[in-house]
């Protein structure tokens, strides 16, 4: 569970990325992504009738007067807020049983606070608490909320809007989407009905109901700003992008449209203070209503796979690549054994389409897939050498293990060796990239080397004066060594010699 009082703090560049759950134990996380299942709820709430045309007044004096239509959410707010729940949640941390103070040995108040330790390093558990929001989509009982409001919560507790109160069990829950599933023993309860979020348009008008910092019931109320959003950050969530504020404690809680459907869960804000700015994020309820389907018949969840790495098509690859436009996934490197390669994928391609469906950035390709299933055939309009090749692929599930390329099996085995390097060759796409023609790229530097300065995504050119291509070299070569050796490194447009103890 997740402390929404904290910020997640990322590069000067970026906004911080809040959860915006109050209260919720632990620290801040993210949201990810599944699939799409168009349902509905089993009891439909009734829907907020068309809003009415208010009189604008004119422009200029003796000029015709136009309409607008304004919204009115007074008939969502009071049939569909029925159906929104708070929830409470309570777990549990360690800490010291005598309370001392955790402190770094050489701190100059170590050996004074040292005194008051139990001396067993005996720690006990602390209740942490924490709130969110949800919503109700099934009569009896089932609800739809943020998998980080219940992360690690011992007790989940549900709060209906007409007050009544009930222990909940939680079902399952999917930290790579951030939808989880509770039920409460209860009958008849109201529900919402479930849009399709995939209908949603830039400036159209929706609301927000929930429970910012426990305040019940609260509404408010923004237009779409975007649609589609990928936040990066791993996630696989195509977000829904609103400036409706939501705070902590609206984690879980509905977005609805003019219609009085759900079309998403609000999940995340971008702010720099952990309060509303502006920026709010909610999974699509295409998704979550996925996720809820797999919960609730089978328990867990399956994403589907394709295994590939990607980046961003920037405007110097599409002139490398002579493409028209700076847009699609460029292939940075295939899985050996998975669907990507069975496909005929290859380091370099650049997907442009996925089924039919355009990719304009990197994000949009494991947010389209997002939406199939482990098994489902996928067909990839990929750019190569100047012209587009039409690939099948059956996307694989992604808890299913590939096989091993045999370079990672050598680069694995450097793991326990002196260095504390993990290593593979320079892929085609990156030898293009960087002009370096040969050299090794450290995916991982731990021990003697972490030590010593060498980092992940450096590139070993030499060891003690002699060029390396492969893991076998470097490791014959450290194995000659007694004391140190000298690696050759490129960092950035800068090559620079690291001297690292071995032994």
């Amino acid at each position: 569970m997740q402390n929404e009082g904290a910020v997640t703090a990322i590069t000067a560049k970026r906004l911080t990325l809040a959860l915006c759950a109050a209260g919720v134990i632990g620290g801040a996380v993210g949201a990810i992504a599944v699939n799409h299942n168009s349902a509905t709820a089993q009891a439909p709430a009734t829907v907020a009738a068309a809003p009415a045309p208010v009189q604008a007044p004119p422009a200029v004096a003796g000029a015709p007067a136009s309409t607008v239509s304004l919204p009115d959410f007074t008939t969502i707010a009071k049939n569909n807020g029925k159906a929104v729940v708070n929830i409470r949640v309570m777990g549990t941390t360690k800490t010291s049983a005598r309370g001392a103070p955790q402190m770094n040995p050489g701190d100059p108040f170590y050996e004074f606070f040292r005194q008051f330790q139990d001396p067993r390093g005996s720690q006990r558990d602390t209740p942490v608490f924490g709130a969110g929001s949800g919503f109700i989509v099934s009569p009896d009982g089932v609800i739809l909320t943020n998998a980080h409001v219940v992360q690690d919560a011992s007790e989940v507790t549900v709060k209906l809007a007409d007050r009544r109160e009930f222990r909940a069990k939680v079902l399952g829950s999917d930290p790579r989407t951030d939808v989880a599933v509770l039920k409460i023993d209860a009958k008849g309860l109201p529900t919402v009905p479930l849009g399709n979020a995939r209908s949603l348009q830039t400036g159209e008008w929706v609301l927000a109901i929930g429970s910012p910092f426990g305040l019940e019931s609260t509404v408010t109320a923004g237009v779409v700003s975007a649609t589609g959003r990928s936040l990066g950050n791993d996630s696989q969530v195509q977000f829904i992008q609103t400036d409706v504020a939501v705070n902590p404690g609206n984690s879980g809680g509905p977005l609805l449209n003019t219609r009085g459907e759900v079309v998403g869960i609000n999940s995340q804000i971008y702010s720099q203070t952990g309060g509303y700015q502006g920026l709010s994020f909610a999974i699509p309820i295409d998704v979550a209503a996925r996720i809820k389907d797999q919960i609730v018949a089978t328990g867990k969840v399956q994403h589907a796979k394709l295994g590939v790495s990607i980046q961003d098509v920037n405007q110097g690859f599409a002139d490398s690549f002579n493409l028209d436009s700076p847009e699609g996934a460029l292939v940075a490197s295939v899985e050996r054994g998975s669907a990507a390669e069975k496909a005929g994928l290859k380091s370099g391609d650049v997907v442009r389409k996925v089924n039919g469906q355009t990719i304009v950035g990197s994000g949009d390709l494991p947010g389209t897939l997002a939406v199939a299933k482990p098994g489902d055939k996928v067909a990839l309009d990929v750019w190569r050498d100047g012209k587009i090749v039409r690939l099948n692929a059956i996307l694989a599930n992604a808890d299913d293990k590939t096989a091993v390329d045999p370079r990672e099996e050598l680069a694995a085995t450097d793991k326990g060796a002196k260095l504390g390097l993990v290593l593979r060759p320079l892929e085609p796409i990156e030898r293009r990239q960087s002009g370096i023609a040969a050299g090794l790229v450290i995916e991982d530097a731990r021990g003697a080397a972490a030590i010593a300065g060498v980092a992940p995504g450096d590139v070993l050119l030499s060891v003690n004066g002699k060029p390396v291509t492969s893991v076998d070299q470097v490791r014959d070569m450290v194995g000659k060594s007694s004391k140190s050796v000298a690696l050759l490194i490129q960092r950035g447009d800068d090559r620079i010699f690291i001297p690292v103890r071995i032994g």
